[in-house]
This record gives C-alpha cells, structure tokens and sequence, in this order.
C-alpha cells in the first residue's frame, strides 16, 4: 500500500504541474528549467578530505570534489555534519545534493568570499561572491533536505556600525553598496538552473539572487532570516533582468522583500535596460518582510509578463507592492497577482513612484573629490534626465483577495506626469483600519472591492479619472 501511495502522491504532484488558472497567460508552460543535470555518479567530498565537524574550513575539498564531478557530470554529496565553507562555484552538469542532516555553513570571513564583477541592488560592481555560486553555467542543480547557513550576523553588524558613521556624513544612499555583504545563493548569467528543498538561513545579504538567467526554477525553498536576529535587506528570492523563470511551493520569513522582482536602478540600470519577465510565482508563504511579491525599486531596465497566483502573507508589511523613484525610470506592465490570502499585513496593495528618498536618492556632500571617488560611487551618482528617469506603471491586475487585519486596503500613489494605467482589481474582500487611496490613476475597474475600514471611511480617490466600481 506504502507503495501505492507514494506513486499515486507522485502522479498527482507531477499532474498538478498541468493545472492553471483560467486567465493564466501562454507563456506560462515556457518558465523554469527545461534540464536537470542527467549524470547521478556520486562524488563523496570525504573523499576529498572535507570534514563536517563545524570549525574545518572546507572550501577547497568541496570545490575539489564539484570540479571532480563537472568533467563528466555528477552529484556531489555530503555525510550528515556541519561543513564550513567560503565561496563555492558550481558547474556544468552538476548537481549539488545536500540531504537532510547536512548543514554548508558559510565562512564568517570576507576573505573566503572572492570578489567579482557582478550587479548589487541595481548596480553593476566588483562585490563578494554568493557562499553559493551558479556563473555562465547550464544545467546545475541544489537539491535535498539539508540547509545553508550563512551565519550573517556577523556581516549585518558591521552593516549597522557603517550605517551609523555614514548616515552621520548625509551618505545613507551609498552604505549598501560599501557594506560588502555576502549573499547566500548566486545564479549569474546561467540557464537551466534548478533549486529544489533546501533551507537557507541567516543571509549575510539577499538569500537567493537570480541575475541574468534564463529558464530556472526554485522549487520547496525555505528561507529564515530573523534567526538571531533580524538581517537587514535579507531579500528572500530576487529575481533580477532575468526571465522565464519559476517559483513554486516556497516559504520565506526575512526581513525585507519576500519574492522580488528587479532590474536595474538609475543611471547604471538604464545602461544596461534588460528587463526581468515571464514570471510566474505560485503555491508559496511569507512570513515577516516587506512586501509578499515586490516589483522594484530597481525597475530601470523594466518588469512585465508576471504572474502570480495562490499566495499567502502573514505579517509582511504589504501584499503587493511596487515600489520605484523618480531616477529609475522603466515600465512595470502586465502583472496579475490573483487568489492571494493575508493576514496582519500593512497594506494589500501599496503602490507608489517616490519610494524611501533617503536610500534613493544620491547627492554627494560637501568635501569629497569627484575624480577620487570609487567607480561605484560615480555610477550612483550619475545625473538621470527627469523625463527618462520617470517609472510608469500600467496593466495591471488584482483578483481574488481575502485579506484580514490590515492596516490599510490600498495606497495607489502615482505622479501628475506619470498616471498609475489600466489598473484592474476584481472580487476583494478585505478588512483593514482604513480603506486606503488612489491618486493619479486613469482606467480604473474596481468589481466587487469589498473593503471594510474599522475607521468606516470609504477608499479616497482624487486626481483620477475613468474609475469604474
């Protein structure tokens, strides 16, 4: 019967893969990986004399036994134990299998994460490499049971002790980029990747950053990031000028966005104007953090083709949320964000075009050199015209929302010069401390938008017109 069971489990699981909503786009059977590395000759790193005590650095067996396994394909694996670790770079045909009572804890040292030229937050710059690293690879797997620790604590008090020393100087929109901060996963400019089952934790930095990629695929990942302490923008998964990619049965709890969407910021972004699109995120949970599904603030290259379904937030600070500034530029369109459950958020929907002026706005105070200054420091610096750095915002749709002790329903700002177009939201029942508002909006349709505010104030819309409800 054991048997039985698990086959019908495995028939059922591998059938539900076909199951789309109604009004799911097209593209939607083109996203994630359309490989996973074949070879399963296995690739023990004891054999390369790692040692899974918790205090042996273990970078070089490791990548020994990944190299080992890359000539002719193969699964790398591990004996239950802790295995420290800096940089590891995986390869063609690879499959990194961590099975349950295997931990991969990241080194506490920046010197075992080798720099290398890469984009952070936006920004293209020499920075550390992920503990984790997928560059200019096809077809490479992370899978198992086990988790990646990547002890960040250690980064996030170094990042607060510059943050105050910086802030001091009028330099806030620069500490991100001067606080090196390792991030945990890296995929970079590879296709064909497959992440599958492990939990990550404690992030130096963002946990899971998927950059320039093509067709990859993040299935069952945890994500804890307020373990010990709470990271400062521990991104869950970013998904960054990248596209065909998926996202399924996920669980994040960080402190700041959940499963983000980004491309490019500013001067530098509008340089390099490769969009992230053809997403789809489905079947996935999150916890503590900013926002359940983030488009931006980095939306210079542009966001499109996203879809969204079967979702549930409790605590983050919003449901939807897109986020831009008036140096950004690009075009977020085409985004449904559909049967979507949340609970004790801050806003269901939040939508804004002039978000958090201190870190995005870059001014250099007086008595710096211009000519001495580092390169990222000039890139963040470059002026952007006001035409060209203005974001736009249009079709967008909104369906099926329960959402329960929220503060507000929705908080739709847009500018007298770039109109929030086309916006749909259709059958929401929400309860929340104030209905919310809708500014510079054009092309509304508000079907069945059940929201009741404990204030008993109906949703404030000015400076808008064609709203149908």
């Amino acid at each position: 019967m054991s048997l039985l069971f698990s086959f019908l489990l495995s028939f059922l699981t591998w059938l539900s893969t076909f199951a789309q909503p109604t009004d799911a786009p097209a593209w939607i059977k083109q996203v994630g990986a359309k490989t996973t590395p074949a070879v399963k000759t296995t690739f023990p790193v004891a054999k390369y004399k790692a040692v899974g005590d918790g205090k042996t650095l273990n970078t070089k067996a490791i990548q020994e036994a990944i190299d080992a396994a890359a000539k002719k394909g193969g699964v790398v694996t591990f004996a239950p134990g802790q295995y420290v670790t800096g940089s590891l770079f995986l390869k063609k045909g690879v499959t990194l299998q961590l099975d349950k009572g295997v931990t991969l804890l990241g080194s506490q040292d920046l010197k075992d994460y080798p720099e290398i030229q890469t984009r952070v937050a936006g920004i293209e710059m020499k920075w550390p490499a992920a503990l984790l690293n997928v560059l200019d690879q096809d077809n490479v797997a992370i899978t198992g049971q086990g988790t990646v620790d990547g002890q960040g604590k250690v980064f996030w008090d170094s990042y607060w002790a510059l943050r105050k020393q910086y802030e001091a100087k009028g330099l806030r929109w620069i500490v991100d980029y001067d606080a090196k901060r390792p991030r945990t996963l890296l995929v970079s400019n590879a296709s064909n990747v497959t992440l599958k089952g492990i939990t990550l934790q404690r992030s130096g930095f963002w946990t899971v950053h998927i950059l320039y990629s093509k067709n990859v695929t993040a299935d069952g990942l945890t994500i804890r990031n307020n373990i010990g302490g709470h990271g400062p923008s521990t991104d869950g998964i970013d998904i960054d000028s990248s596209s065909y990619v998926l996202v399924q049965n996920c669980d994040i709890d960080c402190n700041d966005d959940n499963f983000c969407l980004k491309a490019g910021r500013d001067w530098d972004g509008l340089r390099v104007n490769r969009p992230t699109e053809y997403v789809v995120i489905r079947d996935c949970v999150a916890g503590a953090g900013a926002g359940l599904l983030t488009c931006g603030s980095e939306t210079s290259g542009g966001i499109r083709h996203v879809f969204a379904h079967n979702l549930k937030a409790k605590g983050t600070s919003a449901g939807l949320r897109i986020k831009s500034a008036l140096t950004r530029g690009g075009t977020v369109e085409d985004i449904a964000f559909e049967d979507v459950e949340m609970d004790g958020v801050g806003s269901a929907v939040a939508i804004e075009m002039n978000w958090n002026p201190s870190y995005s706005y870059s001014e250099l105070p007086a008595g710096y050199t211009q000519e001495t200054l580092p390169a990222h420091w000039k890139a963040m610096l470059m002026k952007v015209e006001p035409e060209r750095g203005l974001p736009h915002y249009r079709n967008v749709r909104v369906a099926r929302l329960k959402v329960q002790n929220a503060k507000a329903g929705i908080r739709a700002a847009g500018l007298e010069n770039s109109i929030l177009e086309n916006f749909t939201f259709e059958d929401l029942a929400i309860a929340a401390a104030k209905a919310g508002s809708i500014s510079y909006a054009k092309d509304w349709t508000l079907k069945n938008v059940n929201i009741k505010a404990a204030d008993q104030a109906a949703l404030e819309v000015q400076n808008s017109k064609d709203i149908k409800q």
